[in-house]
């Protein structure tokens, strides 16, 4: 039996690495510790305890989380501090091992922390509890606002996909879901806190399903029915997943936004196959040109890793030619990182550090020149932005519904309100269009 009231007075302080739905899962875990009496630390105070929220994505994303944890530890001297997320549950021992760590905890514990915590003295050595991949089975609801204006509402967890290159799947497990009833009720309380945009995240969410016997359209189609969300955005999701029906769902639609974040990976098929992904180029392209003949002006974002074990400079070049021609807004270029026990690692042919460096800024100049083309085109056009908190010290700003970022001097009347906006031109960065002209 725990003592809750040991709890009582004690403070935390969170720290998330990584993709959105860690932000999404460290949320759930604060509300979890603050139902107990740990309030959260304010900025310069020493926290009883540290939660650190890992990712294990790429190496460098194994090393930044290894130098967080260092930071966190000297930063809070005698907090209990406790790991976890995808590098905890794939190196714990790694993770144990390090001065001061005192509970790591795997992807099946991360959202019942509570049971783990004890008395919150500190150990000699890092306790691991840790569930094997093949053994996580568990979907713990999380839905996270932070500082910002949108929600990030977790749909989905795990992969059943198991790509040559990726770890996802052992740091996650397999597919799994929340029921749409369930997270219907989650969207409506957002609405009731005020909330007026949800980013629908996971890991593989046009997989959602499998738990639940529903379908990822059966859940567009629910949320679009909740009263008070004013916009949905659909985080990555497979091209092969990206049903016709959800696009034309999406143009009748008036919650859901003309933005899609489709990953690609390779613009090579033959690079496809060596990763085992379940779609070829012609396939993505008929899924950008099916999107573009719905929803012209969508925003259309794409995931491309370069230097792959494979990837020859032929191959190279293919993949290059295949993005110059598709109608996309933006590329999120990745150079490729060598994860221990993946498939891919049996492909001899490597290509050198250098020549990932090369070929990743050769696809930033590419995206660069994609994503000004598509914000000029918008430039005189009205759009409905919702304005977020500013920054101490820059400017007030806020999205477009495709995914426009638009400046204009603050104005505290305007944040979390959607509001009609011309579009003006560049700001000084060109990195955003100015607000023009409010509308009524």
């Amino acid at each position: 039996m725990i003592d809750y009231t040991s709890f009582n007075d004690k403070t935390a302080a969170y720290y998330t690495l990584g993709c959105k739905l860690n932000f999404a899962e460290t949320s759930f875990i604060g509300k979890l510790l603050e139902s107990q009496g740990i309030r959260r630390a304010r900025s310069g105070e020493k926290a009883d305890i540290c939660v650190v929220n890992t990712c294990s994505v790429t190496e460098l994303a194994d090393k930044k989380c290894r130098q967080t944890i260092r930071r966190i530890v000297r930063q809070h001297p005698s907090a209990f501090v406790v790991v976890t997320g995808c590098y905890a549950q794939l190196k714990p021992e790694d993770v144990a091992d390090i001065p001061e760590v005192d509970l790591v905890l795997g992807t099946e514990q991360k959202t019942d922390i509570l049971h783990y915590l004890g008395n919150l003295h500190k150990r000699s050595h890092g306790e691991i509890v840790v569930t094997e991949s093949n053994d996580i089975k568990t979907f713990s609801p999380s839905c996270s606002k932070g500082d910002r204006t949108r929600y990030f509402l977790k749909v989905q967890d795990g992969c059943d996909y198991f790509c040559t290159y990726c770890t996802i799947p052992f740091a996650r497990g397999r597919s799994r879901n929340g029921s749409v009833a369930s997270l219907v009720q989650q969207a409506e309380e957002v609405a009731r806190e005020g909330g007026k945009e949800i980013v629908l995240t996971g890991v593989n969410i046009g997989d959602f399903g499998h738990t639940t016997g529903e379908t990822f359209f059966d859940l567009v189609r629910a949320l679009d029915r909740v009263d008070g969300i004013e916009r949905y955005r659909i985080s990555s999701i497979e091209p092969n997943l990206l049903t016709d029906e959800i696009i034309d769902y999406v143009k009748s639609s008036a919650r859901f936004a003309p933005h899609f974040h489709i990953p690609l990976q390779s613009g090579s098929d033959a690079v496809l196959k060596l990763m085992h992904r379940r779609y070829d180029t012609r396939l993505f392209a008929r899924k950008i040109e099916k999107i573009k003949q719905v929803l012209p002006d969508a925003f259309i974002g794409v995931d491309l890793i370069v230097g792959t074990r494979g990837e020859t400079n032929e191959y190279f070049e293919e993949s290059c030619r295949f993005v110059e021609g598709l109608d996309i807004s933006q590329l999120h270029v990745f150079t490729y990182s060598e994860r221990p026990n993946t498939r891919i690692l049996q492909v001899e042919h490597m290509v050198s550090p250098k020549e990932k460096h090369d070929r990743c800024l050769r696809m930033l100049e590419i995206s660069d020149r994609k994503l000004k083309n598509f914000y000029g085109q918008q430039r005189g056009t009205v759009r409905p932005v919702l304005f977020e908190h500013p920054k101490k010290g820059m400017p007030m700003h806020g999205f477009t519904d495709n995914y426009i970022r638009v400046e204009l001097p603050y104005d505290s009347r305007l944040v979390n309100q959607n509001c009609r906006v011309l579009l003006g031109d560049f700001n000084e960065s060109g990195e955003a269009l100015r607000a023009d002209r409010i509308l009524v």
